[in-house]
């Protein structure tokens, strides 16, 4: 085992638990960057990694009264097969396309993040929470359509699920960190599975990955009511943006 890549897991870990993200695509921009490993193996292995430490921060985030259950299992219904859909698709990308499809996607979600909590919060004071089918239509296509993004590009979307948890279901920033992790799961088992079927998961390498983000990400869960909202808003948009840029190094 490299103790080198369980540590910076573990400190990756503790980043990703306090912003309530999944965080693949910080993990795939570290895994590329120092470790040299290959754009479609670090994204099979990043994005398998989000099944447990996103369980690890869930339930941390449970504990700390963060997880909004009903969107979260909604919304995670779909997700999960849209994210073996797109990890099928990934496989039709060439190595080098994938790495600057997936760096756009995240500067573009770092981008979305930061124009709905630092502009249209102004606006909107008092959130609509949709209710009857109107929700679970929401729900099912926020699912479907981030765990098709997080298939195809590695990512566990988490600004996309974020978005869409905070304009369209009407969750706070702190309940929509917190269900994202539960939200994340049922999407990594499902792309998980397609990139091993696919040949494309190294085990040793996700072993290694999972030690260090699950201690991380629950550790760093617990910050996220103990910090000012503007720090973790300034944390939720730095983060993919920072990915998107080490990716392309």
């Amino acid at each position: 085992m490299d103790v080198s890549i369980v540590l910076t897991m573990l400190a990756v870990g503790l980043i990703l638990g306090f912003v309530g993200a999944g965080g693949s695509g910080f993990i795939i921009s570290i895994l590329t960057l120092l470790y040299g490993v290959s754009v479609h193996v670090a994204l099979a292995t990043a994005l398998t990694a989000m099944i447990f430490s996103s369980l690890s921060g869930a339930v941390s985030h449970y504990r700390e009264g963060n997880v909004s259950l009903k969107s979260g299992i909604s919304v995670g219904i779909l997700g999960a097969l849209g994210a073996w859909i797109g990890s099928n698709l990934s496989s039709f990308i060439l190595e080098g396309e994938l790495k600057w499809l997936t760096a756009g996607m995240l500067l573009l979600s770092g981008v979305l993040l930061w124009l709905r909590m630092f502009l249209f919060s102004r606006q909107q004071k008092e959130r609509t929470v949709p209710t009857g089918a109107k929700f679970v239509v929401y729900s099912l296509l926020i699912g479907l359509i981030t765990g098709a993004l997080s298939g195809m590009f590695g990512i566990g979307s988490t600004p996309f699920i974020q978005l869409g948890l905070m304009m369209v279901l009407g969750l706070s920033i702190r309940q929509s960190a917190g269900t994202t992790m539960l939200v994340i799961i049922p999407i990594a088992i499902g792309g998980g599975m397609g990139y091993y079927q696919q040949g494309f998961l190294d085990i040793p390498l996700l072993i290694q990955v999972v030690v260090g983000t699950m201690v991380g990400s629950y550790i760093g869960a617990k910050f996220t009511n103990r910090v000012p909202a503007p720090v973790l808003k300034t944390s939720l948009v730095a983060l993919p943006i920072c990915s998107s840029f080490l990716l392309v190094i």
